[in-house]
């Protein structure tokens, strides 16, 4: 029997790396893409919150949704439909005569992500297990480092930003064709403890997977698993008045913003602040989402052997070193220097605050915890990135430094103060 099965499952396991490749693209474009998206359409700088906005809200229902979903599609009709979902919504990037058009086209994208993210999130749990699970999680970031490269060579070449979304659109057909014909393989192979089921009526699907892309999903690592439910039930308003809660949620919101705000405003920074030429620019917004991916890959294998407490207070002090390099005003390769270091420092935060959440609001008290920090971070993900861009619009895109060291310092205060001691679990 596992001789029959093992093919279908290592091609299957291959679809869901490409499938995290896939969902991180479209959120590497538009940090390179929005100056040339915002010249075209004749909008200002901080309209991308608009964008943002719209992905997110898409994202979360979406995610909310996927367990309902899940029960009727099965995650193989799941990932099929939400690509080709995804794929509409590209296109229409490709084809928008405004800014209109780009937020509906957010909105539909961000429906499409949230939905694959979760789907994903619930077949992986039960059948590749931790280390691919977090690889997979590594991918995604494959995917955003990806995303500029291929902006840059449109723009490299030429052409207008409309055609990365066109080539992108393109790679999510393909993959959404290559979901419609395994829609068997995936339902042959779902493992009984991913069968499709609704979720938990505290703990939003997303919970099991990152915030965000979008920039949010894209936004972090997945965990290996939510912490166990208590024996006994608590009720809401017990997990609600723990401090510990709120600055966990707060600690998650701020992390996501500091990532995704770095890699949207970076080629603005440096090709507007720091004087580079777009081409150059662009390779380094890749590398600031390559030192993501590398140090998912690098620093999970750290993180098993050291303990998460110091790999994480490490990359918590890293994060704010990268963020003072990027804020000196200094030549580009200084700010480039810090970004990479950003990008790497930030890579294990995601994950190890969240399999460290047991420890800082007691075990009966995590599910909640969990899914209302995957709820704050895909509100820092979007509402702080817009507002990192109205201040931009207002003053000048060297603002991006010193908020993200402001930023990063503040993520290290909500840490300690949230760790301090963790809540007694009830008996």
């Amino acid at each position: 029997m596992s001789t029959i099965s093992r093919p279908p499952r290592a091609a299957l396991l291959l679809l869901a790396y490409l499938a995290f490749v896939s969902l991180g693209l479209p959120d590497g474009l538009i940090g390179v893409g929005w100056p040339s998206i915002r010249s075209d359409l004749g909008v200002p700088t901080e309209a991308v919150g608009l964008v943002l906005t719209a992905g997110t809200a898409g994202y979360l229902t979406s995610s909310v949704l996927a367990g309902f979903t899940l029960a009727r599609l099965g995650v193989g009709g799941l990932l099929a439909g939400s690509t080709l979902l995804a794929t509409l919504a590209l296109t229409g990037y490709a084809v928008s005569p405004g800014l209109a058009v780009v937020i509906g086209c957010a909105l539909v994208l961000g429906l499409g992500s949230g939905a694959i993210d979760s789907g994903l999130n619930a077949y992986a749990a039960g059948a590749f297990g931790p280390r691919h699970m977090n690889w997979l999680h590594a991918f995604f970031g494959l995917g955003v480092a990806i995303g500029p490269l291929i902006m840059t060579g449109a723009l490299g070449a030429g052409l207008s930003w409309r055609w990365g979304y066109g080539i992108v659109a393109g790679a999510e057909l393909a993959l959404a064709a290559a979901f419609v014909f395994s829609v068997r393989a995936w339902r042959a192979q779902a493992p009984a403890a991913t069968a499709p089921q609704e979720p938990a009526p505290d703990v939003p699907a997303a919970a099991v997977g990152d915030a965000t892309s979008g920039p949010v999903g894209s936004l972090g690592v997945v965990v290996e698993q939510a912490a166990p439910p208590a024996a006994r039930p608590v009720p809401v308003r017990e997990t609600l008045r723990l401090p510990a809660v709120w600055l966990g949620a707060l600690a998650f919101a701020v992390y996501v913003a500091v990532e995704v705000a770095s890699g949207l405003w970076a080629f603005l920074l440096l090709t507007e602040g720091r004087g580079l030429a777009a081409g150059p620019a662009g390779l380094c917004v890749s590398a600031y989402w390559g030192s993501l991916f590398l140090g998912r890959v690098v620093q999970g294998v750290v993180a098993e052997r050291l303990g998460p407490a110091g790999v994480l207070r490490g990359s918590l002090l890293g994060m704010a070193a990268g963020a003072a390099l990027v804020a000196l005003p200094a030549p580009a390769w200084v700010a480039v220097a810090g970004l990479v270091v950003v990008g790497f420092a930030a890579a294990p935060v995601f994950p190890l605050l969240t399999l460290t959440t047991a420890d800082r609001v007691g075990a009966a008290h995590a599910e909640r915890a969990i899914g209302l920090q995957i709820g704050t971070s895909a509100l820092g993900a979007s509402l702080v990135p817009a507002g990192i861009g109205v201040l931009i619009g207002n003053t000048s895109v060297e603002a991006l430094g010193p908020v993200l060291l402001v930023l990063a310092v503040v993520l290290i205060a909500l840490h300690a103060a949230g760790s301090r001691r963790p809540a007694p679990t009830p008996a």
